[in-house]
């Protein structure tokens, strides 16, 4: 499902995609902005997901940066909610960072 320019803000067309990424997997801010056309707007995406992590319909969880480690984390209630998120789900977190990170990156161009 390609989104559809001049259809939706950014932030929500950034939501269309991350609700996209499967359970047990995660996808990076860049790889998210590139599938929307905008390649060089991570940082965008990454406001976009600080923005949503009040709203339950969108798995904030599932985005980590392009190293799997998890920046975003201070953006959920608790201490490790995002890690226990994922680890919820099946994926490793050590250190703040995804291990395998590689088998479990999902891309939005795979759509």
């Amino acid at each position: 499902m390609k989104y559809q320019p001049n259809t939706l803000n950014f932030f929500e067309r950034v939501y269309q995609v991350v609700v996209l990424v499967p359970y047990g997997r995660v996808t990076t801010y860049g790889a998210i902005a590139k599938y929307l056309g905008a390649s060089k707007s991570s940082r965008m995406v990454g406001w976009a997901m600080n923005a949503a992590h009040t709203r339950l319909d969108v798995p904030a969880h599932r985005v980590v940066n392009r190293l799997g480690i998890l920046t975003g984390k201070h953006h959920f209630p608790g201490t490790n909610l995002m890690q226990q998120l994922l680890e919820s789900e099946g994926i490793d977190v050590e250190n703040d960072q995804i291990l395998d990170f590689k088998t479990k990156f999902w891309d939005p161009e795979s759509l």
